[in-house]
């Protein structure tokens, strides 16, 4: 289900994305991304259709942290 929603999410303002699960425990997901700003991410994971999407894949209780990076880097 996440894949089948790229385009949405591309065509949102998504711009990159990283999905991680529980090592202890697979079914707990966490999806980090870029979005072109905070506005564009609040109003995609506010959408109906997003809504009735994660309701067919079973997610439950999704928790929403919108978070500003501070940030970033490679260590070599």
């Amino acid at each position: 289900m996440f894949d089948a929603a790229a385009t949405i999410r591309r065509d949102a303002g998504e711009l990159s994305y990283q999905v991680l699960a529980d090592s202890s425990n697979a079914t707990n997901i966490v999806h980090f991304s870029k979005w072109t700003n905070l506005t564009a991410a609040r109003a995609f994971f506010e959408l109906p259709e997003l809504v009735r999407i994660r309701a067919e894949a079973g997610v439950q209780a999704p928790n929403f942290l919108y978070l500003d990076e501070l940030e970033a880097g490679t260590l070599t």
